[in-house]
């Protein structure tokens, strides 16, 4: 299948590493002048030097003024891939105010500011767009130590729906993916160790877990006209994780 975004302008955000930066790559690579945004500029010059066409965008997505100048200043856009977030792992019991507030800040309210901004911009235009949030198979299931991140990709499934329904008939189509593990470096070390990747391994029928352009992919196809009739839909990405029951 031929993809092609030529003439068209994406913001990635969390792409500093790992999938956002995959994705940045490859939606250069397709011929889109990508905006690659990270709290961390040495990860942005990095991904820069690997094509040209990349432009980074220096922000820390839970300061709320300073994603609203960051994002208000980039200028006309087609295409977003809310990929940004984070995790603390707590117990239940051990789940303070600062780290529920730092995750939803990332995983949920950054995600409505910054399609808000991309929104308005394609309606005040006439035009229309193609919204991709990051979401997890912790959205689906419950994962040990993983309160604050499952409710948070929860909700932000729930929000890929609402936007949807709402910005449909202004041409903005909004869906979601949900991935499993994915074997970024961070995934790697997090999980790499039989004993904290066996048990969810086990779980997945395909028996491995994702790698990253197994995510790209996806988000490629929702991102591009092959897609078209897609509005509104949680794609999971889990080899079939979510079908076997807790």
């Amino acid at each position: 299948m031929n993809i092609s975004f030529e003439g068209k302008t994406a913001l990635v955000t969390g792409a500093g590493k790992g999938i956002g930066q995959d994705v940045s790559l490859a939606l250069a690579k397709c011929g889109a002048r990508v905006f690659a945004l990270s709290r961390t500029l040495t990860d942005l010059e990095a991904l820069k030097a690997k094509n040209e066409n990349i432009t980074p965008v220096v922000c820390d997505l839970s300061d709320w003024d300073a994603t609203e100048k960051a994002v208000s200043a980039i200028g006309p856009l087609d295409l977003l891939v809310n990929n940004a977030g984070v995790n603390i792992l707590e117990h239940f019991l051990d789940v303070t105010k600062e780290s529920f507030n730092k995750i939803f800040e990332v995983n949920v309210r950054a995600v409505i500011q910054v399609s808000q901004i991309f929104a308005r911009g394609i309606i005040s235009r006439d035009a229309s767009g193609v919204i991709v949030n990051i979401s997890s198979q912790a959205s689906l299931v419950a994962l040990n130590k993983h309160v604050n991140y499952c409710a948070s990709k929860a909700a932000l499934d729930s929000v890929t729906r609402s936007m949807a329904m709402e910005l449909g008939p202004k041409k903005i189509r909004v869906n979601a993916c949900n991935p499993t593990v994915v074997m970024t470096e961070l995934g790697r070390k997090a999980w790499g160790d039989p004993k904290t990747g066996g048990p969810v391994l086990s779980r997945i029928p395909l028996g491995r877990f994702a790698e990253i352009e197994d995510v790209t992919n996806v988000v490629l196809f929702l991102l591009s006209d092959k897609s078209a009739m897609m509005n509104g839909a949680i794609l999971p990405i889990d080899g079939g994780f979510t079908i076997t029951g807790v």
